[in-house]
């Protein structure tokens, strides 16, 4: 089983970029912070990528669905508008699960709308870094499940 996790605009930019929203943990050390949840979680492998790119995004959404067993997608502004990085998710066929660091849902009335979330297996928002240790559990149960009966 191998986890990738997609990091959308700006996340590049954690331990500045208001802290008191994302917390003062550097992109780097949340990435390490992951990966070692997923190891814990039983994951082979666990890839951190980020792009600011819409673009970027979606090349790399392609590319894993013959790499990957499930993606935690933290998409930032994207979420709210992208129709192009939701059509990707729905294009491949392997789990996603739509993680925020903020609860998107208290913050400004654009961002409570996701157009990604109806192609995700479920969103997660408002725990800080550990809503991309609770989107590596939900890919795992996911996984776990086996075929519907």
């Amino acid at each position: 089983m191998n986890i990738l996790i997609i990091n959308g605009p700006n996340l590049n930019l954690l331990g500045e970029r208001e802290p008191g929203t994302y917390g003062s943990d550097s992109y780097a050390s949340v990435c390490e912070e992951i990966k070692a949840a997923a190891a814990d979680l039983g994951f082979e492998s666990c890839e951190c990528f980020q792009s600011n790119s819409e673009g970027g995004i979606i090349d790399k959404l392609h590319a894993a669905r013959s790499e990957f067993s499930g993606i935690v997608l933290n998409a930032g502004a994207y979420t709210h508008y992208s129709y192009a990085v939701r059509d990707a998710i729905a294009a491949i066929k392997i789990p996603v699960v739509e993680v925020h660091m903020s609860n998107i849902h208290s913050r400004e009335e654009f961002r409570h709308k996701s157009v990604i979330a109806p192609v995700c297996i479920g969103q997660i928002a408002g725990f800080g870094k550990y809503s991309y240790i609770l989107g590596l559990q939900a890919i795992k149960n996911k996984l776990s499940e086996g075929p519907a009966i």
